[in-house]
């Protein structure tokens, strides 16, 4: 199965079950909230935290946003791990994603962050073969989630996405609270609060996508700009803070973001 061309709606990639019912926000920091406060100064919105929120949060506006699609590559039933990457070569990219009440900006914790993303050759596990390659199919390569720390924040080592047709360079993620962990180091039950997409800056995509493993991908790649999910929201769409660990991207990205959700 693979997406659809670049305007139109990739298959399956339809709105979750309630995406218009239920709110879910990111929380914009740095410039952006500065910029997002005088609005809500005018407007009379409060932005006073509350005494349980951590630093990061208490400086933050949150900001409503729609929830981004599933996709069609979702499998249930995976790990509870720091590292998803199985030996996947690719560029190391160390995400800390936090998350927050979008009512309160509180962080919450013990929160489950679950992520899925294609390797640098633009195949999911599970689905090898639908961006056109060969290779062993663990069903599990680049699939897993950890829970939020005391600070609300959850900690993923992965490496940097590839991409297929159709779609630009993301991942998919969900939030989900109140699971079970199980014996075989998966999880079940609990409340799935928010299912997104996370985004990558062109730029750092560009730089990437020059080197090899990632030069061996000859899908055509789809930037964000032609991405027919991604809709140039910037933080409150799901782009990603990109920041590089070493002077060549070789050495790899971290990406931060603070994502709300309504509990």
């Amino acid at each position: 199965m693979t997406d659809t061309p670049m305007n139109e709606t990739p298959m399956n990639e339809t709105p979750t079950r309630d995406a218009i019912a239920r709110r879910t926000v990111l929380v914009a920091t740095g410039a952006t909230a500065a910029t997002l406060a005088v609005g809500a100064a005018a407007s009379g919105a409060s932005t006073a935290p509350t005494t349980d929120t951590a630093p990061v949060a208490a400086a933050a506006v949150c900001t409503l946003t729609k929830e981004m699609t599933e996709g069609p590559y979702y499998l249930d039933g995976q790990y509870v791990r720091a590292d998803i990457t199985e030996g996947k070569t690719g560029f190391p990219l160390k995400l800390a994603l936090s998350v927050v009440d979008d009512d309160t900006c509180a962080t919450i914790s013990n929160a489950l962050v679950e992520i899925w993303h294609c390797d640098a050759l633009g195949e999911y596990s599970g689905y090898v073969g639908n961006n056109g390659h060969n290779e062993p199919d663990s069903g599990t390569f680049l699939r897993g989630g950890v829970l939020t720390d005391s600070s609300g924040v959850a900690r993923i080592t992965t490496v940097y996405p590839g991409w297929y047709i159709g779609r630009c360079v993301h991942i998919h993620v969900k939030v989900h609270v109140n699971v079970t962990l199980t014996s075989d180091g998966s999880f079940t039950g609990g409340t799935e609060l928010h299912t997104g997409q996370l985004f990558f800056d062109e730029t750092v995509t560009a730089k990437v996508g020059a080197l090899s493993p990632y030069s061996a991908n000859t899908v055509t790649r789809t930037t964000l700009a032609q991405d027919g999910i991604y809709d140039d929201g910037g933080a409150a769409s799901g782009l990603l803070t990109l920041t590089a660990l070493g002077s060549s991207p070789s050495a790899g990205y971290s990406g931060t973001l603070t994502l709300g959700v309504e509990r």
